[in-house]
């Protein structure tokens, strides 16, 4: 599902679990699922892509201003990211597994193709998981939502 049913599914499950977190009944012996966990898991359950292993790294300064694959400008301060095969406007979480620092982007680029899963950050992306000033590290790339992109001013 994707598009609007997975907003509104997405929306519902959101006003669900806020109503059930206020209830504090618990089965016996089950733990209490927190809030953040449960809302994690609703967002990954609506993307039909798959998280994957692989490297990051960040757009070189001389790319400032020029157009993006998805006719954007890159601009080195807002949290985008370019990558070889996902849809452009998927939001993805980048998780820097070292350090445990993340960040969400939007696929706007393409990069070229590689034997590996491989993204290029912006520089502000770079900078929200330890990447910057390093050039390369092992990240995991988890998918989560499908937006569809505004039109390139």
């Amino acid at each position: 599902m994707t598009g609007r049913p997975t907003i509104y599914l997405l929306v519902a499950g959101i006003a669900l679990l806020l109503t059930c977190a206020a209830t504090p009944a618990v089965a016996a012996g089950a733990e209490p699922v927190k809030l953040e966990e449960a809302l994690e898991g609703l967002i990954l359950k609506s993307s039909p892509l798959e998280p994957m292993e692989g490297f990051a790294s960040y757009y070189a300064k001389r790319f400032e201003g020029r157009r993006t694959t998805s006719g954007h400008r890159y601009h080195p301060d807002k949290l985008t990211a370019a990558h070889e095969s996902l849809p452009l406007g998927t939001v993805v979480r980048v998780v820097n597994p070292a350090t445990h620092q993340e960040v969400h982007v939007t696929i706007t680029d393409r990069c070229a193709r590689k034997a590996f899963h491989f993204i290029d950050l912006s520089r502000a992306a770079a900078k929200k998981i330890g990447l910057w000033g390093k050039g390369r590290i092992k990240v995991v790339i988890i998918p989560l939502l499908q937006e569809k992109l505004e039109k390139p001013t």
